[in-house]
């Protein structure tokens, strides 16, 4: 992506494309206009290149063009819904990228040089995996290839700087999840007939087999996944142990406590809540800097990009290999 050293032109950057819904750190950014004949958009003084967008494209239609060993794009269909899909992605992900590329240089960060030789190796190697069908379709030259990395592992950079004072704590109680049954019920008459059932010492399963009326009857949740009375009545559960009737303002709840603390859950929603930090923390300054850019899109260019899902184009490893790089 193209950059100049020159200030950012201040204005509305209502970041959303009217066509797309591409959303930009809660945003929506519109872009319209015409920059030059070879770019699809430009942010500030920043641009994308046609050849950028193809390469980001291609990686994106088969990173979303197969499920579960399914070529969705031989879904005929549903091809014009999903190459809909990848370029409103691709555009969403090219359009934050150089945004955090501009604030990375108003943060006064940079890549070390160590750094960018781990780019540049990086970038011969995803570029020597590209055929000769994918180097026609995106025209991208190995420098492309090194250019588009450094703009991605700078974005990568600034994410990092600005999250790194995130308190990366997180206590067992706070992350804690459980597993349990409930039993979910509308009617007070309902609730008054399982908790009659449930007093008789019948099967806690077998009534909720019966009477539950929420899509699952066994749960895994964590701290805000419940109606608050649900969930403090149901942390305060041992074991085996099942609730009292549980009145909400939009029915009534039995919970069964299966398992009060999986540990291995918990752990993993650790790093769950620390990335939630982290995005808030980030967010903070990043939607306040977006607020300020103006923007365009070459609609003509936009519109007149095809994707090739003929089976020649497979490359998928664009993102894969700079992030191995930088690990």
């Amino acid at each position: 992506m193209k950059r100049n050293n020159n200030r950012i032109t201040a204005g509305a950057l209502a970041l959303s494309l009217c066509l797309c819904g591409c959303h930009i750190g809660g945003k929506q950014v519109i872009l319209t206009g015409g920059p030059g004949s070879q770019d699809v958009f430009r942010i500030g003084n920043s641009c994308c290149e046609l050849t950028e967008a193809k390469v980001y494209l291609a990686n994106f239609q088969n990173l979303y063009g197969k499920s579960y060993g399914i070529d969705l794009w031989e879904q005929s269909f549903q091809k014009d819904k999903l190459t809909a899909y990848v370029k409103e992605v691709a555009l969403s992900e090219m359009a934050k990228i150089i945004c955090m590329d501009l604030l990375a240089d108003e943060q006064g960060v940079f890549l070390t040089e160590e750094e960018l030789q781990a780019v540049k190796g990086a970038a011969s190697t995803y570029y020597q995996s590209l055929s000769e069908a994918e180097l026609d379709y995106t025209g991208a030259s190995e420098a492309n290839i090194v250019s588009m990395y450094e703009d991605y592992a700078l974005a990568k950079k600034v994410y990092q700087s600005l999250t790194i004072s995130v308190d990366a704590e997180v206590s067992d109680d706070e992350a804690r999840i459980m597993e349990a049954m409930q039993i979910y019920v509308k009617a007070k008459s309902e609730a008054k007939e399982v908790k009659a059932k449930l007093k008789a010492g019948e099967d806690f399963a077998a009534i909720a087999s019966n009477f539950n009326q929420k899509p699952a009857i066994e749960i895994t949740f964590g701290r805000g996944e419940l109606p608050p009375k649900v969930e403090e009545a149901a942390f305060e559960l041992d074991n085996g142990e099942v609730s009292r009737c549980i009145s909400t303002d939009d029915g009534y709840y039995f919970i069964q406590c299966i398992n009060k603390f999986n540990v291995e859950l918990t752990d993993a929603n650790k790093s769950n809540i620390v990335e939630a930090r982290e995005k808030a923390a980030f967010d903070d300054v990043y939607e306040a800097f977006v607020s300020g850019l103006s923007s365009n899109l070459n609609q003509d260019v936009w519109d007149g990009v095809t994707l090739v899902t003929d089976g020649s184009i497979t490359t998928d490893s664009f993102f894969e290999t700079i992030e191995g790089a930088m690990d």
